[in-house]
């Protein structure tokens, strides 16, 4: 069996291992995935996005730009034991094929410190022109973190939800993977809008808020 590095993922490849279906989704039910900032919540936001509203985003170096505006506000989404995590190692074993590598971050639930299944994973896109699609390997590290997922709960359908960032703009991306012991399990993706990280950020908020409060009330 073959181990495939998340970082070395090509569309190809992904064509080869899954049967995948992209599609964008209606900007209605994105818009529908919301829950609204607490008070201090939107505090912490007006300080964040005035503080990145006076750096000069494009020349920060990518730990950096992590540092001062990702990381932030997947913090702002946490709630019980889910976390904001970084370096996320991810390693997913399907029936024809290992998957392995590290996402840039997280929200998934602790443990005694322990991460557990990540109910959403980020990816920070590498910039230059030669840098890779940030896609190909966001899609593996969703496909090794429903593989997590399922080694738990065993659903035969998981749900999973992914976003890539370039500079200060997110795209989400849901996922659903099923028949996950056949040879190519299928893997379902759909696209939100596209959201500034300083224009739209409650939004981002709202939407990670979302995304976590599902998750929970599934798993209660």
């Amino acid at each position: 069996m073959q181990t495939y590095p998340l970082s070395q993922l090509t569309e190809e490849t992904l064509n080869t291992l899954v049967e995948l279906h992209e599609q964008d989704g209606p900007i209605e039910v994105w818009m529908k995935m919301q829950i609204p900032l607490t008070a201090e919540e939107g505090v912490m936001l007006n300080y964040l996005k005035a503080d990145t509203q006076q750096r000069h985003l494009s020349r920060l170096n990518e730990a950096t730009l992590w540092a001062r505006t990702i990381y932030p506000l997947l913090r702002l989404a946490e709630q019980g034991q889910v976390c904001a995590w970084a370096g996320v190692l991810l390693k997913a074993t399907y029936p024809t094929f290992e998957l392995e590598g590290e996402a840039d971050g997280a929200l998934a639930p602790a443990v005694a410190g322990k991460i557990r299944g990540p109910y959403l994973v980020v990816h920070e896109a590498k910039r230059g022109i030669n840098a890779p699609d940030p896609l190909c390997q966001l899609y593996g590290e969703m496909l090794a973190a429903a593989w997590i997922n399922w080694k738990t709960d065993a659903n035969p359908e998981q749900q999973i939800f992914g976003c890539y960032t370039i500079t200060d703009d997110w795209t989400f991306v849901h996922g659903s993977v099923s028949e996950i012991e056949s040879e190519r399990p299928v893997f379902h993706v759909e696209f939100s809008p596209r959201y500034n990280g300083i224009l739209e950020a409650e939004r981002i908020v709202q939407l990670l808020k979302f995304i976590v409060a599902k998750r929970v009330n599934v798993s209660t």
